[in-house]
């Protein structure tokens, strides 16, 4: 027996996720969703537009997920890709006419075609190796987002202006309002697959990967393949949150994407709870609203509120809202059984 073969049957049996751990169950989530149905209904415009934007977000951070928490890659590149489909939305929309709605699976192709290129030469990579080579990304992004090169296309420095769709077929709703339901349908259309991927023979390799890739690729699994499918399928989700995000803000300037935006995104995951895929949109509110509590409490020092606000929750929540939500949970069954 090969050293290989004799690591991969020490090795203990890699199980699927339960569904419980990586979503929510069906009553909760048609609860959730029944929310975000109603909500809208009764709120005014700004507040809609922050829900939006709670959702685009929690997308980013639910395609880290698939690849820290599913293949145990780690990224700090991830706004790189964000950019990528903002701008391509952007572009597609204002200077080649294409409907907005179709600008989004284009941006999806076109950060996945990205991110499974960039995943081979990462292959090398691992670990901490890995975020600096996608830190690396993320920082020279904005940089060539301004080049000359790009200008006609990009806007340059200056940026690009988008213009918000109205609602079809002349729905009597307001343009803010339409675009919410509009990206909540996609975020549930893309968290269904994202579950059904995880819970797939793919995403089953994924997590062989992630906790161990050596009786992974014992047991057949093409790891080259699966990582670098991990990283496009990632990136290809990061475009279309991109590409909601540049409609919802109506712009988009190379700025508005710099390392400080893929730390936030990771900075999500990790709050909402690595491998949770609800978790990632309850890390997206923390890293929307938390900042805006900070400043309310302490304009001058807003940096160091949400430093201490942020420690706090690492501290008495180590494992994010996933935790929370194992606590509770347990806490119901008992009340049941009583």
């Amino acid at each position: 027996m090969s050293a290989v073969e004799e690591l991969a049957s020490q090795a203990p049996a890699v199980q699927a996720v339960p569904k419980r751990a990586m979503t929510l169950s069906s009553g909760t989530a048609f609860v959730v969703v029944l929310l975000l149905l109603i909500v809208p209904l009764f709120a005014k415009n700004f507040v809609i537009f922050q829900l939006t934007q709670l959702l685009y977000y929690g997308l980013a951070v639910l395609a880290l997920n698939i690849l820290t928490g599913g293949s145990g890659q780690f990224s700090l590149g991830q706004s790189a890709f964000y950019a990528i489909g903002a701008y391509t939305s952007a572009i597609l929309m204002e200077q080649y006419d294409v409907n907005y709605a179709l600008t989004l699976p284009i941006a999806g192709i076109i950060c996945f075609a990205a991110g499974f290129l960039f995943g081979q030469p990462a292959l090398r990579l691992s670990g901490v190796y890995l975020a600096l080579a996608t830190f690396a990304l993320a920082t020279a992004m904005p940089q060539l987002l301004k080049l000359g090169f790009f200008e006609k296309w990009t806007g340059g420095v200056q940026g690009q202006v988008v213009t918000k769709p109205d609602a079809p077929f002349g729905l009597p709703m307001s343009q803010d309002m339409w675009l919410y339901y509009f990206t909540l349908a996609v975020t549930i259309a893309i968290y269904i697959f994202s579950v059904n991927l995880l819970r797939s023979r793919s995403g089953r390799a994924f997590m062989a990967i992630r906790d161990n890739e050596i009786a992974a690729s014992a047991m057949g699994i093409n790891v080259s393949l699966y990582k670098t499918l991990a990283f496009g399928v990632s990136a290809g989700i990061t475009g279309v949150a991109g590409g909601l995000g540049a409609i919802a803000v109506q712009f988009v300037a190379p700025d508005s994407f710099t390392i400080t935006l893929a730390i936030q995104l990771f900075l999500g995951m990790v709050v909402g709870g690595v491998g949770w895929l609800p978790g990632s949109f309850i890390g997206a509110a923390f890293i929307i609203f938390v900042p805006n509590i900070a400043e309310s409490i302490s304009k001058g020092l807003s940096g160091a509120v949400f430093g201490v606000l942020l420690f706090l929750v690492i501290f008495l929540v180590p494992h994010g809202a996933r935790q929370v939500a194992m606590v509770g949970q347990q806490l119901l069954e008992r009340a049941r059984k009583r």
